[in-house]
């Protein structure tokens, strides 16, 4: 049953993506103007996005160090703190534990969610509370890239598709 579901939630987000750009595609029988997916335009400004890109450099620092709970450097970080440590290199206070974090911003969209957006799962058996976050380092439609830390595997880059963190995630939040 999980895996219909599953399959028919991929199949509506390709299907239900409308577009807006109108190419004309030439038929044998007759000429018709069909329309072409974009990405959602980002229209922060330039120096958020400066920001932003900052931030995500700041975390994938971070790349490969091992989990530890509490951990904010390069000896151990956990995903709240590999959080708080790449928004505070610029200046940028965020809540320590992940559940505050969850509250702070606003919501946003799966559908559209950007470049420095945070993106909360809940990966405990039988709880939609929030317990992990992430940071997303790259989106376009159909696809989200964020980086976080793992208990499992340190500090990781994953996508939202994967079948473990697309069951888990709970909600978006964008701070800048």
């Amino acid at each position: 049953m999980r895996q219909i579901i599953y399959i028919l939630a991929i199949f509506i987000s390709i299907t239900a993506c409308k577009s807006t750009k109108k190419t004309k595609t030439v038929n044998k029988k007759s000429a018709k103007t069909t329309k072409v997916t974009k990405a959602p335009i980002d229209n922060r400004p330039v120096a958020d996005i400066k920001v932003i890109n900052n931030i995500i450099q700041t975390a994938e620092k971070y790349n490969g160090v091992r989990y530890k709970y509490g951990g904010t450097t390069k000896k151990g970080m956990d995903c709240s703190g590999l959080i708080t440590t790449a928004f505070n290199s610029e200046n940028i206070a965020l809540p320590r534990s992940t559940g505050n974090m969850a509250t702070t911003g606003n919501w946003v969209d799966v559908k559209e969610v950007q470049k420095g957006d945070l993106l909360f799962f809940a990966t405990s058996k039988n709880s939609r509370s929030v317990n992990h976050v992430g940071l997303v380092t790259d989106a376009r439609p159909g696809f989200v890239e964020f980086i976080h830390s793992t208990t499992s595997a340190g500090v990781i880059t994953s996508q939202l598709s994967e079948k473990y963190w697309y069951f888990a995630f709970v909600q978006a939040r964008r701070v800048l």
